[in-house]
């Protein structure tokens, strides 16, 4: 189970098999939509970019640059 702190948002390092948290918090931000995602519910993200994504439709459209 993380630790989290509500109502923050946590920092991350993006990994190839997962992530590192830097910051404790409860959720990140979408670099595309600007929606909270929970850490529970955190499956789409870029480790060259450092960016969390909402769906994989919101992650494809990043990495397409549209």
């Amino acid at each position: 189970m993380l630790m989290n702190s509500p109502d923050r948002a946590a920092v991350l390092r993006y990994e190839p098999n997962g992530f590192t948290m830097l910051s404790r918090g409860n959720h990140v931000v979408c670099a595309v939509s600007g929606e909270a995602i929970a850490l529970e519910s955190l499956r789409y993200w870029s480790v060259e970019h450092q960016e969390a994504y909402a769906t994989p439709e919101l992650a494809t459209k990043r990495l397409l640059g549209q």
